[in-house]
């Protein structure tokens, strides 16, 4: 009877265990969706939209007729814009932004969002074999000012 109850406690503990596993995979995986808003023919775009899909992101893709009116909206201003604009959990993404730099984005409280501005040769979505141009992920702080978050060196 001991032994009966002993094993029952155990495999509800494994039980509980893997409720619980299962259901902040679940939650990480519903915290990586972002909305991509881009130009139908853009090809970067398209890359970029494969490198956060590679990275475990969930993408929804829009495919938008006026870019400019989009990122004006979504408060992307334009010393710090590129050709595609995304949004995760209410703060824009702009621009060729690597995959580690917006999930880091969620613990950020300070900022409005960030960017890789302009389309750097080497940034995701915009690999050529072998080139690297240096560039900077910039967040645009709650106050309005830019801040560099991260540095990319060239090679």
């Amino acid at each position: 009877m001991r032994n009966n109850f002993l094993r029952s406690g155990r495999a509800l503990r494994l039980a509980t265990l893997a409720f619980l596993f299962i259901s902040s995979a679940a939650h990480a995986t519903e915290s990586l969706t972002i909305d991509v808003h881009r130009d139908l023919y853009c090809g970067c775009c398209k890359k970029w939209i494969k490198h956060l899909e590679a990275n475990g992101f969930t993408v929804v893709d829009h495919v938008e007729t006026n870019m400019s009116a989009v990122k004006q909206e979504l408060g992307v201003v334009p010393r710090l814009s590129s050709c595609h604009t995304a949004v995760i959990n209410g703060k824009f993404v702009e621009g060729h932004v690597p995959a580690e730099q917006i999930v880091a984005l969620s613990k950020r409280t300070d900022l409005l969002g960030i960017a890789v501005p302009g389309m750097p040769t080497g940034s995701p979505g915009m690999e050529v074999e072998g080139e690297q141009e240096a560039y900077q992920v910039i967040g645009l702080t709650n106050a309005g000012t830019d801040q560099v978050i991260a540095e990319y060196p060239a090679h």
